[in-house]
């Protein structure tokens, strides 16, 4: 059996940069939210706040190093950077320019990248849209050649068979995907010698798209979505409904119920595609969206150890080298999904990681 390599999601949002100071104010970071945040009701945890890593700045090396080494510690194989590209623009880029600039940082990683609007909410929409994505195939081909050069060619990017892995969180937004797909993967060869790409895509926003139908690889369960998939709806209908009322209530999700929460994930049918699994530590973002949010509740380190050792017992890989596992988030701070550890759980849901990955009880 081959071993598995988990792969944790990283958010880089933790460095102020110009856009930021000028659409959320002067030093704006993901700390801003996670520090701001209230419970909203009785035994609700809030805030989320850092324990053994602080309030890091992902612009330090020493930041970044003790990030990683931590999550190697627990059994992580490598990160997956959230990449931010708007037609050559790209944001929030320090953390991973100085990860490449750091050759010590024994680190493997893949990019995802967030194909999104910019927006003022951050949830997806389409409203008070800051930055926007304006998709070509010119800067298809600028896009793929900038990452066959700076990123793709690094000696810990992760590749299957020479593959350099590429994940694409919502590829339905590109206007002519098919074609895009075929730039990347010709100039990938022809230019820079590699021998082929290797392209996912997220199951996000109920966006279930068998990969090869858009010239994919594999796909990725995007399980905070899956875990709240029966909530979402119902979100984007209480704003409908929220200018008649003075006040918000958040939405609960109880992760353990049969039709919206883990067991759900659990029970999902066998696909015809490949298809890699992933867990979630926890789910509260109302760090971000206040009483607009969505709280999980009933998540803990045990039902989230449970979880993945059950995705990896039943998880066969497709291959010596397609063999991944993805946790959802290692920092996502102000969705209370997080790995690193907290003030309330410590190093719980990072201790549960590395014996689900040894098999333990």
């Amino acid at each position: 059996m081959h071993k598995l390599r988990p792969i944790a999601f990283v958010l880089p949002q933790f460095h102020p940069i110009p856009e930021n100071d000028e659409w959320w104010g002067r030093g704006f970071t993901e700390w801003t939210n996670v520090t701001k945040a209230k419970p909203l009701f009785e035994g609700h945890y809030q805030p989320h706040l850092p324990a053994d890593l602080g309030f890091y700045d992902l612009r330090l090396p020493e930041a970044r190093k003790a990030q990683a080494d931590l999550a190697k510690e627990y059994g992580i194989h490598g990160f997956c950077y959230y990449h931010y590209w708007f037609n050559g623009k790209r944001l929030l880029d320090q953390p991973v320019d100085g990860m490449l600039d750091q050759p010590d940082l024994d680190m493997p990683f893949m990019l995802c990248w967030a194909n999104e609007n910019w927006t003022r909410r951050w949830d997806g929409k389409e409203e008070e849209v800051l930055m926007k994505q304006s998709y070509s195939f010119e800067d298809d081909k600028a896009h793929i050649r900038w990452l066959c050069e700076k990123v793709f060619s690094d000696s810990r990017y992760i590749k299957i068979d020479g593959k350099p892995i590429f994940v694409i969180y919502r590829p339905s937004l590109l206007p002519n995907i098919k074609e895009t797909v075929l730039i990347w993967r010709t100039i990938a060869k022809d230019e820079f010698g590699f021998p082929d790409l290797y392209l996912m895509c997220t199951e996000s926003f109920h966006e279930i798209i068998k990969p090869s139908y858009i010239g994919f690889d594999a796909a990725i369960e995007f399980s905070p979505h899956a875990v709240i998939k029966h909530k979402i709806n119902n979100e984007s209908k209480k704003k409908r409904f929220s200018i008649f009322k003075k006040k918000q209530n958040p939405i609960i999700v109880d992760y353990r119920d049969f039709k919206q929460g883990v067991k759900d994930c659990l029970n999902r049918q066998c696909v015809e595609y490949k298809l890699y699994r992933s867990v979630t530590p926890s789910w509260d973002n109302t760090a971000r969206k206040k009483e607009g949010g969505i709280v999980g509740k009933g998540s803990s380190p045990k039902l989230y150890g449970k979880w993945l050792r059950a995705i990896i017992e039943e998880f066969k890989p497709y291959s010596k080298e397609e063999n991944f596992v993805f946790i959802n988030a290692m920092n996502e701070w102000a969705e209370g999904n997080h790995l690193e550890p907290c003030v309330k759980y410590g190093k719980a849901y990072l201790e549960a990681t590395q014996k689900a990955l040894q098999n333990e009880s």
